[in-house]
């Protein structure tokens, strides 16, 4: 793999990453409950274990979240 291919892979993955954890947050403070009315009581250690999983599928998380509210 020649480096530039390599410096694009890491810039992708490190945009994902980032939009992943700014989306992750409001979604584990208001979004879960939207798709999952039982998070509305929701912890806080709750909230912080889901951040991980929210972060990683942030684009599946956004298209029922936006479903939902629609």
């Amino acid at each position: 793999m020649s480096e530039s291919v390599a410096h694009w892979v890491l810039t992708v993955a490190g945009a994902y990453a980032l939009a992943g954890v700014l989306f992750a947050v409001p979604f584990a403070w208001r979004g879960a409950a939207v798709l999952e009315p039982v998070a509305r009581e929701g912890t806080l250690g709750f909230r912080l274990l889901i951040l991980p999983g929210a972060a990683t599928l942030w684009p599946l998380l956004l298209y029922r979240w936006w479903r939902a509210t629609r």
